[in-house]
């Protein structure tokens, strides 16, 4: 089963994402800050990471730097609800697949889920 690690300070957010993911068919793993979910790839190894921009303690970007670090290939689209073109350049340079702003549309997130880790039909069948 494919798995989607959802990193987010915001409890609201983590538990739509997850909710959304798992009817979708995804094992869904989430962490409120930096260091959970490092430690979460690090056990886990998520197929991709949703990762939140702006936390308190360790931020996005220096979670995605330790996350390619510890694992080159890790697949992440960042969310932000600050569209800061730097960050969004500095993002997209590191590795990360796309990013969407907050507010995001919930049906355009889980599109490009599903085009970037696509459910085969085992994962499908595992899920019911």
């Amino acid at each position: 089963m494919k798995k989607v690690l959802i990193v987010d300070d915001q409890y609201g957010i983590r538990v739509l994402l997850s909710e959304v993911f798992k009817k979708e068919g995804y094992q869904t793993l989430q962490a409120a800050n930096g260091m959970t979910a490092i430690e979460l790839v690090r056990q886990e190894s998520p197929d991709l990471v949703l990762l939140d921009l702006k936390m308190p303690g360790m931020d996005g970007l220096e979670v995605f730097k330790a996350l390619k670090k510890f694992d080159e290939k890790v697949q992440v689209i960042f969310m932000t609800a600050y569209g800061e073109l730097k960050l969004v350049q500095e993002f997209m340079n590191l590795g990360a697949i796309t990013h969407f702003a907050k507010p995001f549309d919930i049906e355009e997130v889980c599109r490009t889920v599903k085009r970037v880790i696509p459910l085969d039909a085992k994962d499908l069948v595992r899920s019911k």
